[in-house]
Order: C-alpha cells, then structure tokens, then sequence
C-alpha cells in the first residue's frame, strides 16, 4: 500500500519482502518505479518453480519480470529454492536455469548436454539428513497410515446415482461440439471431485446448480411471455424493448446443458443426498481424534468449504463450540451448526485461526487448501488428518509441510481416509505402490535413503492425475493397473527413474557436517547482553518478563520511522513461540538492533579496565583485513582475539563474543570516568605485538580468504592490579 508514485518505496527500502503474485502485477507503474531505483544485491525466490517458460504458451508474469531485472543488471545475484525443479518438460526446467545463469543453459538444447552444468548451480538439501549446531536431526520423517470407512447403505446408493449420472453426462457431452463437450466434462469432473470430499459438498453444488438451471427456465418463459405482449402492441417503443428481450432469451439459452432430462436427474440426486444421514467418513475421523488422539491438537485439511463446515459442525457438537477455528480464502465459513443446533455464519482470519491454534486457544484446526502454503501450525500440533485425498498429490506432501518444519519435536503423524469401494480410493493404492517402487529403485542407486517424493510427482503434471481419477469409472477393476501405467506413460517407469537420478546425481549435495565446524554455535541468545548493555549506556531499566524484556526506547533510537516509543516482549529465541511466549523476535535486521549497532559503531573507546574478579586475563581484539581490498569496493574484514594467560589462546569471533558474554558486568561499570593505571605502556604493546604474531601463525585456523592480510588492534580489556580496591 505504502508502494506509490508519491512514497519513494523503492528508494528508502533496501530489504523488500513480497509474493510472487503480487510483485509480478505492474499495478500503477510498480515495475517503472523498481526500474528506477537502486540495483539490488541479492534477489531471493522460494517455490521458485513458478517462474515458468513453457515452449508454446511463453513464460509466465513472474518469469518475465525476473527476466527484465536480470537483464538490465538490477540484480547482482540470484537464489532460487525450490522442491520441484523439474515440471516434467526439459524446456521449463532449462529455461529456470537459463534464468539463474544466463548464457550457460540454452532451453532448445537437450537436457543430457547440460546435466554436467548443474553442478555449478545447483545444490541439492536432503531433509532428512539436516541437523542443529549440535548434531541432533532437525526433522523426522512423517509417520504415514490409512483408515477404512465404508459407505452407509444411503451414501452408497448416492454414490451410485451420481456415478451414472457422471456417465450418462460424458455420452450426451460427446455428441456436442469440442468446446462444448470440453465444458460439459469439466462440470462433471468437478463433481466427481466434490463427492469424493463429502456428500455435503456435492449436495450444496448440485442444489446451486438446480437453482440456476430452474431460474434460467423460468426466466426464458417470463421473456418469451413479455415479447410475446410486445409483439402484438402496436407502440413504436415496444421494438427496442423486443431487440433487448430477444439478447435477453440468448443469454439465458447458453446456460450448458449436462444431458437432456438434466432438471428431473439433478432432483433425483439432490432429494438422494438429502437422504444421507450423518456421514462415515466424519463420523470416522470423529472416532479417531476422540480415541487415538485424546487431548491432542489436531490439523485437518480437506479441499472443499461445505466439506470444512461439515467437519466444523460434527467437532462443535461432540466438543463444544470454543474447540475448533478455521482457515480457507474467504475468512468464512457458512452452514455451519453448532452444539445448541443452530445454523450460522463463522468469521475467522488465517493469522487469528493460526495463532488460536498455535497458542492451545482451541484444541482443531480445519483447513482448506488455503492453509496448505505459507503458515507455521508446529508449534504444539503433530498429528494431520486428510479429511479428503485431493487430486494433486503435491498437495499432500504442502500439507503435511505446515507441521513438518523447524521447531516441530515430534515425528508427524498424517492420516487418510480412503473407502476401498470408491475409484478415488483404488487410484491412490496403485499411486502409493508406484511412489513406493521408484523411491526404491533411486535409493539402490544413491549414498543415503531421500524423500524424493515432491521431486517425482514435480515431474508429472496436475492435469496427468485429474484425467486419471476422472476416466477410472469407466475402466473395469481387473485392468485398472494396466490403464494406470498407460495413461501416465513413463510415471512409475524407467524414465522416471533415469530423469530423477540423473537430477539428482549431478547436482552438489550440501552436507552440513563437512562446514558444522566453521558454524558459530551461537544463536540470537548471544545477542542479547550487547542490546542489554547499549539500553543501559542510553540509562534505560531493562525489566524481564515471561514474554521477554520491556523497556523504554532510548530517545537517540527514534529517528527512524517505525519505532516506537517503548517494547514489550521482546525475546531473543527464533525457536516456535510456545503458549506462555509470544514475544516478538528480536535480532540482527530488526530496527531496533540496527539502532544499537549504528550507536556502538559511534564509541570511539578502545580500552577497558575491569576488576579480575571479571577478566582473568588481558584479551585483545584485533580486525583482520584484506590487503588488496580496494577503498571502493565492500572492504572484507574477520574479528578475533586473544587470551593472555598462562599461554596466548586465540578466540574466533563468536568464541571472543561467547567470552565477553559470560563477564555479566555490572551496571555501576558502565560510567565514564578515568582509568585507574592498568600496567606499563611497554607491557600492554608487548601483548598487542604477541597477539597479532600469534594470529598471524594460526590464519588457517580462521578460515581467512585473504592473500594478503593487515592485523589491526581495535580493542584492548586488562584486568585491574589486585593491589587496586577500588
């Protein structure tokens, strides 16, 4: 909103965060205005696989719009991330690349001339394997199990009805012209997928479109009564309204037919699902959170909202309406009945549903697919259940994506429900079966078992599994497997295999333990004394809470636009905010930090005397630059130290930080006065010359990319003489 002609967005920022979807948009002369602004060092792209180039359609707003950065030298750099690279065409895949690193990938080639390229840009991360600074894995693989309902006599006598419906749909669409048959078959689809969510959801559609269908008979019969009075008055101003009804009666004449007897059939079905009772499958998942997951939080997803309202209503009335919220697109939720029986309207934000969840405010969580990227639910859920198996079985692997991330302690649980006497349910078996062979056909052939799940069904478009659940009715069950492997043609077979290893063996593998050891094992913890300590130099009381620290701003901090005028609950922790914290991340980036910094950077002190009781030994600290560096490029420098005790002890920069960290000095200590006499001038020089002779000799141990280096002291803390009480 703040991005306008007026505001200067893009000049006063230099760290943008936004959606692909709406930085492709060129809304009121945004991209002119990017274009205008200073070059960006770095551009970052997650699910960076939407930046697609197809060799037909062209490519896509965000592709383009990348395109034009790199091309006219806005960026410096680029970093794509994503799961699924390859989109199964080689064109998309080579044109993302062509993106990444122009010049070195040429989309019109083949992909076997550029698989030795990869390595030079693409690095590949295996989940399974990461691990914390201290070697324990970050993230446990998903525990995965089905549970069976079957169809109540209603419910299967339903299922029936429609499926001849759907069939006596797809032989009326055949004799219609191509786009109309591809419409009529769209619709049909659509309800075969409805139904496989839940009774509820299709009855709410086919009651919509039998609304529509009646409205547009009665309307044509009220037109053709109104021309008809027209017609026979013999007023001059009847023509025009003859001409507007005759547009009227055209418009109202292309409502798309399903069959020929579609009114008295859609009837049939709806006064059919209306019949249906509480539903298995809810009723199910009912029985499975009340004694498989007692007292447990609970993520459900489903595709559809009346399906989301009908699990709503089936928890409210078993556990009280303060137990569940909701996310889909339209913060909504309607029909849904709670426990004194009453039919209402919920209105839920996705942020106040997640952090209601994520607090224990309400024990469930029912989604739509609008939940499915982009929101952290691990706080305290493990356990996911699929209310509905969609489609696209990317989106499974999204879903269980909300839990199995950073911070999540437990391995996952995920659930299904499949019914064995539903099409839907027969597809996912053979699905599974198939995943299952090509995972261990790869894992023969590579170093470590990989979840290459997301990869392999990248490989394979959308539309590839909405014609197979949408074209299995009409195929017998004994020859269900064999139309599978040929309507999917290489999914499942060697080529497959071929393409996924062949992606996966040329690309460098990131191995967090060969570079654990040049990792800082500190996190934002190690910050807060620095913060602490600059709020007490600017005479500000630091008060801890249970949710952080609290404290007035020092006035110096608020120049800048954004900061306020006192802080509550700030915490140095990036772990998930648990229920009895949820305190805003404090860390280098933020405002405030940023404030402190520039501030430190201004003290032009460079000694310290402190009584031994806190500092042992001296310590110098020492900058170590790059001779060749010139004054006008980014000047590269390393921070160090070293301990003067029995022998020189050399301190890396989070060691030397770690160190300080642990001198808790008190507030009295920070006043400025004069320095009692510390030591002879002859002994401090003669320390700082054996610590820059000592890190001279242990440059390796530091890791410097310099050729040439300059040892600068910087700082110098000498503990008091004992002699000294004061």
């Amino acid at each position: 909103e703040t991005d306008t002609e007026q505001g200067g967005f893009w000049q006063t920022h230099d760290q943008v965060i936004a959606s692909l979807n709406t930085l492709r948009l060129d809304r009121n002369g945004r991209h002119e205005r990017i274009f205008e602004g200073d070059p960006w060092d770095l551009l970052i792209v997650d699910e960076a696989h939407h930046l697609n180039a197809d060799e037909r359609s062209g490519a896509t707003l965000g592709y383009k719009l990348v395109q034009q950065l790199n091309e006219s030298e806005h960026v410096k750099s680029m970093l794509f991330f994503t799961g699924t690279p390859h989109r199964g065409k080689n064109y998309g895949f080579l044109s993302l690349l062509q993106l990444l690193h122009p010049g070195k990938f040429d989309p019109h080639g083949s992909l076997h001339e550029h698989l030795p390229k990869l390595r030079d840009v693409m690095i590949r991360n295996n989940k399974q394997n990461v691990t914390d600074l201290k070697g324990r894995r970050l993230f446990h693989e998903p525990i995965v199990k089905s549970e069976t309902y079957s169809y109540s006599d209603e419910e299967s006598k339903f299922y029936k009805m429609l499926t001849n419906f759907i069939a006596t749909g797809k032989a009326y669409a055949s004799s219609l012209p191509s786009d109309n048959e591809r419409l009529v078959k769209l619709v049909l689809i659509t309800m075969q997928k409805l139904a496989s969510s839940s009774v509820a959801a299709i009855r709410r559609a086919l009651k919509k479109r039998l609304d529509r269908v009646v409205d547009s008979r009665n309307k044509l019969k009220e037109l053709n009564a109104r021309i008809s009075a027209c017609k026979s008055s013999e007023q001059e101003g009847n023509l025009d309204e003859v001409s507007r009804l005759d547009e009227q009666i055209t418009e109202r004449s292309e409502f798309l037919r399903l069959m020929e007897d579609e009114v008295s059939r859609v009837s049939e079905l709806v006064a059919a699902a209306e019949k249906v009772g509480p539903e298995t499958k809810i009723q199910k998942i009912i029985e499975l959170v009340e004694n498989q997951y007692p007292n447990r939080p609970v993520l459900l997803f489903t595709e559809y909202k009346a399906t989301q309202s009908l699990m709503l209503s089936s928890l409210m009335q078993r556990f009280g309406d303060s137990c569940v919220t909701f996310i889909n697109g339209d913060d909504r939720a309607d029909e849904v009945v709670d426990s004194a029986g009453r039919v209402q309207s919920l209105y839920e934000t996705r942020e106040s549903a997640a952090r209601k969840f994520n607090a224990g405010e309400v024990q469930y969580l029912v989604s739509t697919e609008a939940g499915g990227e982009g929101i952290d639910l691990q706080e305290r859920c493990y356990t996911l259940i699929h209310i509905d198996l969609p489609w696209n079985p990317m989106r499974l692997h999204q879903r269980v994506g909300r839990l199995n991330r950073y911070g999540q302690t437990h391995a996952v649980e995920v659930v299904s429900l499949r019914n064995p006497d539903t099409i839907e349910s027969r597809i996912w078996n053979i699905l599974d079966i198939k995943i299952r062979d090509i995972t261990l056909a790869l894992g023969q052939v590579m170093d470590e078992p990989e979840d290459l799940f997301q990869l392999v069904l990248g490989m394979t478009s959308p539309a590839v599994f909405r014609d197979l659940f949408s074209g299995a009715s009409d195929i017998p069950e004994d020859s269900l497997s064999d139309w599978f492997d040929e309507t999917t043609a290489s999914f499942g077979g060697q080529d497959v295999i071929d393409a996924v290893r062949d992606l996966v063996g040329n690309c460098d593998k990131f191995d967090f333990q060969q570079v654990s050891s040049q990792i800082p094992p500190l996190d934002l913890p190690g910050l807060q004394p620095f913060f602490v300590s600059m709020l007490r130099l600017n005479g500000r009381r630091v008060e801890a809470e249970t949710q952080g620290i609290r404290f007035r701003t020092p006035e110096a901090w608020c120049s800048e636009f954004g900061i306020r005028s006192s802080y509550s609950g700030l915490v140095f922790d990036r772990a998930p905010r648990r229920q009895e914290r949820h305190g805003t991340v404090l860390g280098v980036g933020h405002k405030l930090m940023n404030q402190a910094l520039r501030q430190a950077k201004k003290y032009d002190a460079s000694v310290a005397s402190l009584p031994c009781g806190l500092l042992s030994y001296p310590i110098v600290v020492y900058r170590i630059q790059n001779r060749l560096t010139s004054q006008e490029g980014v000047i590269q420098s390393i921070t160090a130290g070293v301990e003067f005790g029995e022998d020189g002890r050399l301190l890396k920069d989070w060691e030397l930080l770690e160190h300080l960290n642990q001198l808790n000095l008190p507030r009295q200590l920070y006043a400025e006065r004069e320095s009692p006499a510390i030591a002879q001038t002859d002994e401090i020089h003669e320390a700082v010359e054996r610590g820059r002779a000592l890190i001279q000799d242990n440059l390796s141990q530091l890791n410097t990319p310099f050729q040439r280096t300059i040892i600068e002291t910087i700082a110098i803390l000498w503990p008091l003489n004992d002699t000294n009480d004061d």
